[in-house]
């Protein structure tokens, strides 16, 4: 992964260009709004203040993209991110989630990024000191007449002893032995070859906190989660001994070396300053909370109410959260919708004016399905090749089948529903059921897909419009 801070606009295009057929211009908009992120962050004070963020609303039909520019965009911003429903969320007054609980959502994320950074930080330091501890418990420290005879190898209490003609434990008189035979077990250790032994320890026994609902009409997630933390603290962990094998007691030894060493302060603080900073937010479907009409009956009044309660967090408000206070007023918004009954204008103005910068994807023809199927990485001809491959079958397609693929799903689409490039999983799905049903009996095999392959599997479904509504 190339640095977030290292990605111009035209480094971040061919990066979503790896998986995202089109769109330049969708692209660019997201590519500039990311860099300019890293731009701001350079501006001295205080005019950096000042620099608001130009949100983005993309408009355009469903499967042509807008939520695999979400998907590829979280994993090359290295910022907090998230992608939420608008449809999910209602009204203050009305039982659902509230709008705040998205930023909430993103600090938890923030929280986990930094938090996984510290772990990667200080994973060998970790490592050293569950190796450490291990060996405390193979070889304790000699303190008096502890074991009842035999050798060495017999326990796990009595490595800090030998015997002498009688069978008698004796205490070793040098410590430069001790620390010579520690290193020979953490050779042992490191080299597996303690693997198959047992060791007891002190582990924190893993039980449920009480689940606690609480019905309200705002900030139910927060109070929620803090009411079971405040449980945890009442209720502590309690210790169990177990009995467990070597590799799997540095495993949890380790865990909790890891907990112990990360300072949650500074990981909170790092993570509210980054959620400020550099967050986003992804509202996928806002065109759902849109009014259809004028009027103000029913669903439209909670979908208006939608709109008014986003309206402060986009323009930039306070959200109390459990880690603490955080300001919206950087945070960088992406909205996406179809508007397939309604348009951007039926938004209130004043949500309007919080997305300055608007995208209209286009929708999706025959060469750009040509496209989707063989170029992006993560190609679905790429898939089902992969998938066969577990069965020995050695799958292939020919020019000819995907050109034919591709117009059969435009066709659909054009005659029943426009889904874009969803059609495509359809389609494919069809053309491989048998082969797929088939795959695990027919042993090593060459498969070679034709256009004639493609038409016979579904000339009886494209024929019947009526059929194809039901199964493509």
């Amino acid at each position: 992964m190339i640095p977030a801070q290292s990605l111009t606009p035209k480094d971040i295009v061919v990066e979503l260009d790896k998986y995202i057929v089109g769109q330049a211009e969708a692209k660019r908009s997201v590519a500039i709004a990311l860099r300019n992120r890293w731009r701001r962050r350079q501006v001295p004070d205080p005019l950096r203040d000042e620099i608001a963020p130009k949100n983005i609303i993309m408009i355009g039909p469903t499967g042509v993209g807008k939520t695999e520019i979400a998907r590829r965009l979280a994993s090359l911003a290295q910022s907090p991110f998230i992608k939420v429903e608008a449809s999910k969320f209602t009204e203050v007054g009305y039982v659902g989630r509230d709008v705040e609980s998205m930023i909430r959502d993103l600090v938890e994320i923030a929280i986990n990024m930094v938090k996984d950074e510290e772990k990667k930080r200080l994973e060998g330091l970790a490592e050293v000191n569950a190796e450490e501890r291990i060996l405390d418990i193979l070889l304790p420290p000699v303190s008096g007449n502890s074991n009842e005879g035999g050798s060495a190898m017999d326990g796990f209490t009595a490595f800090g002893t030998s015997s002498d003609d009688s069978g008698l434990p004796v205490l070793k008189e040098s410590g430069g032995e001790m620390d010579s035979t520690r290193e020979k077990f953490r050779d042992m250790l490191r080299n597996g070859k303690l693997d198959g032994r047992e060791v007891e320890l002190d582990l924190a026994e893993m039980r449920s906190m009480p689940m606690v609902e609480i019905m309200t009409t705002s900030g139910v997630d927060d109070m929620q989660s803090s009411l079971q933390d405040a449980f945890s603290k009442i209720f502590p962990k309690k210790k169990k001994k177990r009995k467990v094998k070597i590799p799997d007691a540095l495993k949890a030894l380790t865990a909790e070396e890891m907990e112990r060493l990360i300072d949650m302060d500074s990981v909170t603080n790092e993570a509210l300053r980054r959620t400020e900073e550099s967050g986003i937010v992804f509202l996928d479907e806002i065109d759902k909370v849109a009014s259809r009409s004028s009027g103000g009956q029913g669903p439209e009044v909670s979908r208006e109410g939608v709109q008014r309660d986003l309206l402060p967090i986009v323009e930039g408000s306070t959200v109390t959260t459990k880690y603490g206070m955080v300001k919206t007023d950087h945070i960088l918004f992406i909205a996406s919708g179809a508007f397939h009954l309604c348009k951007p204008s039926d938004l209130i103005p004043e949500l309007q004016g919080r997305f300055p910068i608007r995208v209209e994807l286009t929708p999706l023809g025959k060469d750009e399905f040509v496209r989707i199927l063989t170029e992006p990485e993560s190609a679905l001809v790429k898939q089902y090749t992969a998938m066969m491959a577990t069965e020995n079958v050695e799958l292939s397609f020919e020019a000819d089948a995907i050109d034919e693929l591709a117009a059969i799903a435009v066709e659909v689409n054009e005659n029943t529903e426009e889904i874009g490039a969803r059609r495509l999983h359809t389609v494919m799905e069809r053309v491989l059921d048998e082969l797929s049903f088939d795959a695990s009996e027919r042993g090593e095999e060459k498969f070679m897909v034709t256009a004639e392959y493609v038409k016979k599997q579904l000339k009886d479904v494209v024929e019947n419009r009526d059929l194809s509504r039901f199964i493509l």
